[in-house]
């Protein structure tokens, strides 16, 4: 069965959560000092505007100061019930709010008394009533702004979430695919070497294990996520071929066609080994005069081409309406991992040669150039 090297757990990260939660309050204290302050700023500013004395400061200080401290009990309940289901929160935060409400229009109603005297007492007992609940609007404003930004950032937080399980997923689906190998390789593989060792041909049998351990170090220790250089690709390949050329010997034939600016563009790692495995085994390994594997690469405007063909009997597979896959896994895995790292911009074409003679694959993605030497 294909190796699969599971990814690892995510880490609880307690420095961006303290981080976050440091940012949240720093936030409501911002939020609460200006919009007391302008609060206060609208009352006397207004009063000022119907006449009042400025001396009048002391009334709209009373009413913000006092809306300041007690918002703060507020927050600390809409913060214990804050799991409740809504119809159950709006019925807890009820009588706190007109609580809140009453002592505000209660400080407000003590400080216009001290300030004006007995000219300010209301007449009946429902202005009393209308002084008490004259800022329930304010609270509840209130309310409603902490309950609504509280919101928008858990919303903001399970959106920031979602986006990092998506990348996970996204992750270790690359990292499946790109570790899975074809046990028919290594099979044939150990096969040739322990026949190296029954016909006692020490030396070659050395010279392919060195080889099989340099590709396999190479696959499994390279980062799947990262991209490499068409020339470190070729370089990889290279350690596979050296394997299979102990295997097949003069039967493999291999030709190479790379323009010389493709060297330096960049491609999933190990995107060429499926292919030239999957010629390799029907081309080569079923004739006994073996065949020989083209290997190409071209620029094409903005993209990348790279063709990989054999002169075998073609396959059935590459007829059209033929679906690609079966029991293998490399053309298909092939195929996949270039659909979620490129989406649409990619495109992968298998077909059989013109006369019955070879197949070929054609896959094309972005010219994007790296680093690499170019030859």
């Amino acid at each position: 069965m294909p190796i699969h090297v599971p990814p690892k757990p995510p880490v609880f990260n307690r420095a961006a959560a303290d981080s976050s939660q440091a940012s949240t309050n720093r936030l409501f204290w911002w939020l609460q000092c200006g919009g007391w302050t302008a609060s206060f700023l609208l009352s006397y500013l207004s009063a000022l505007a119907h006449g009042k004395p400025a001396s009048y400061w002391e009334v709209s200080l009373s009413v913000a100061g006092t809306g300041f401290v007690l918002t703060l009990g507020l927050r600390g309940l809409l913060r214990r019930f804050w799991e409740l289901p809504p119809r159950h929160l709006v019925l807890a935060m009820l009588l706190p709010v007109l609580l809140v409400s009453a002592l505000m229009g209660g400080a407000s109603m003590i400080t216009v008394f001290r300030w004006c005297g007995e000219s300010c007492k209301p007449a009946s007992p429902l202005a009393y009533g209308a002084y008490l609940v004259n800022n329930l609007y304010v609270v509840m404003t209130w309310v409603g702004m902490y309950v609504g930004l509280k919101y928008y950032r858990q919303l903001q937080q399970q959106t920031r979430q979602a986006l990092a399980a998506d990348a996970m997923a996204h992750q270790s689906q690359l990292k499946m695919l790109r570790y899975q190998l074809n046990p028919h390789f290594l099979f044939n593989t150990l096969n040739a070497i322990s026949t190296l060792i029954l016909d006692r041909d020490g030396s070659t049998a050395n010279r392919m294990v060195q080889s099989l351990s340099a590709f396999l170090r190479h696959s499994l220790d390279n980062d799947p996520l990262q991209r490499v250089t068409l020339k470190q690709e070729l370089d990889s390949l290279r350690l596979y071929l050296d394997i299979e050329k102990v295997r097949f010997a003069e039967r493999l034939r291999i030709d190479y066609e790379i323009e010389p600016e493709c060297y330096s563009a960049l491609l999933p790692g190990l995107l060429l080994q499926p292919l030239i495995e999957n010629a390799i085994k029907h081309a080569v390994a079923k004739r006994i005069e073996g065949g020989r594997l083209a290997i190409g690469a071209r620029r094409s405007g903005d993209m990348l081409e790279l063709r990989v063909a054999d002169d075998g009997p073609g396959s059935p597979k590459f007829e059209p309406g033929a679906s690609i896959g079966g029991n293998g896994v490399g053309l298909a895995n092939t195929r996949q991992r270039l659909q979620v790292l490129y989406g649409a911009q990619q495109s992968f074409v298998a077909s059989n040669l013109a006369g019955g003679r070879g197949c070929e694959i054609l896959v094309r993605l972005p010219f994007e150039v790296g680093g690499a030497p170019r030859e």
